[in-house]
């Protein structure tokens, strides 16, 4: 990385080099049996310039051509957009815990018995269950130099635990699953199971729904399906900035119910998400975006930080070899003090969504999303009646999210990079055949 800072420097005002190997193990069942165990490894290095006030970037998976990867940099800077920024200098990480060497000590038959005993816990609750499960361990090591004194170094490990399942029995369609991410070995598949097995147990009958709107629960999964996406949209600083995000003028507004309370932190040590830098070497830290329903801060990269006339926030992310860009780290809604019991009892007749199918079609900048759902169930008289089928729902999750009924104390982690709690909304347009 060295040799290349010191070419790009020869060419160029200042320079960026990133570099990331990763390797991964994962095992995977289908339709109840082992699939295949394949190791994956991979590696690139990233080379970013400015030179003559433009940006220049390459990307390569061959660190042994350091002279064509400047070249390539050197080519693309003379149509790169303008360097509103410069890059960073040293920084001071917070001390966050991303690596556990006890994931690359779990073997394979440890990853196969753990994947094995969720298949037979769905088969044992549902013997028409068809699964896929699987295991997955992954290490990975990032490191970033640049012209102006900046080091940054991290290893992170990750292991991962799945179960998805159908029932099929002619139209009729059901889907159940649930997911673990860690940074440690999760070497209890418990709750996996327990999630699942819930999911098969409440969706053991079914239930008509009526075309109304009505109040909903949205678990854990269910928001990150309908809620998530429209709100990390709405406070990208790139979406501010192009006047696209419906609170560009509503910072230190009350928009949302005084209940609601998310952050950006990906400070907490050996979570799926977490790291003492972002992707540009900004230090990570703790970005409140909603703070008692008040719009508090937008995220940044170094680049629409400087257009903003903002500091970056350390969101920085790339994806796929690409520039940086903002985009999340780990968002955490806050949990309220309500028990999922308690919301439940409180319904009449409603609705719980656990998966929603195509909520993303709609107009995420807007708010508004609809969707399938893909797995919910019928409350009646404060109980579950039943699963319901061929139900679509429609919503704004502005109008959502100021009127809240309540937030629940059950909150988890969902996908790795999502901590959030059951909420329960008041009403919801449903749609059923």
């Amino acid at each position: 990385m060295e040799h290349i800072l010191k070419l790009a420097l020869e060419r160029a005002e200042a320079a960026e080099v990133f570099s990331v190997t990763d390797e991964e193990i994962p095992v995977e069942f289908e339709a109840n049996r082992l699939k295949h165990i394949q190791a994956k490894q991979s590696s690139i290095v990233a080379l970013r310039i400015i030179k003559d006030g433009r940006i220049g970037y390459a990307v390569s998976t061959d660190s042994d051509e350091p002279e064509g990867l400047v070249s390539m940099a050197v080519e693309t800077a003379q149509f790169g957009m303008q360097a509103k920024y410069e890059l960073p200098g040293p920084q001071h990480y917070l001390p966050v815990q991303t690596y556990d060497p006890a994931v690359e000590l779990v073997s394979l038959e440890e990853m196969v018995k753990l994947s094995q005993e969720m298949v037979d816990a769905a088969v044992k609750a549902n013997p028409e269950i068809l699964c896929d499960a699987g295991a997955g361990k992954h290490t990975a090591s990032i490191s970033i130099i640049n012209s102006n004194g900046l080091e940054a170094h991290c290893r992170s490990s990750l292991f991962t635990l799945g179960l998805g399942g159908s029932v099929i029995r002619g139209t009729d369609m059901l889907f159940v699953g649930d997911s673990l991410y860690s940074s440690r070995p999760v070497v209890d598949a418990g709750p996996v199971i327990s999630n699942v097995k819930r999911q098969l147990e409440w969706a053991g009958s079914q239930a008509k729904i009526s075309s109304k709107s009505m109040p909903v629960i949205f678990t854990p999964h269910g928001v990150e399906n309908a809620l998530i996406a429209p709100l990390a949209s709405a406070f990208s600083g790139k979406m501010v900035l192009e006047g696209a995000s419906p609170l560009k003028n509503r910072l230190g507004q009350q928009v949302f119910d005084p209940v609601l309370n998310i952050e950006d932190d990906a400070t907490m040590n050996y979570q799926a998400a977490s790291s003492p830098f972002d992707d540009e070497g900004i230090a990570i830290r703790v970005t409140p975006l909603i703070r008692a329903g008040v719009v508090e801060n937008f995220y940044y990269d170094l680049y629409t930080a400087a257009l903003a006339g903002a500091s970056s926030t350390g969101n920085g992310n790339r994806s796929g070899g690409g520039l940086p860009g903002p985009g999340v780290n780990a968002l955490v809604v806050k949990p309220g003090d309500t028990s999922f019991e308690e919301m439940l009892a409180d319904i009449k007749e409603g609705l719980i969504i656990e998966h929603l199918m195509g909520a993303d079609q709609g107009n995420i900048l807007g708010g508004e999303f609809s969707g399938n759902v893909l797995l919910g169930y019928k409350i009646e008289n404060g109980k579950i009646a039943g699963r319901v089928k061929n139900t679509m729902v429609h919503g704004n999750v502005y109008d959502l999210l100021n009127d809240l009924a309540a937030i629940g104390n059950d909150a988890r982690w969902v996908g790795g990079s999502l901590y959030t709690p059951s909420i329960y909304c008041r009403s919801i347009a449903v749609a059923a055949e």
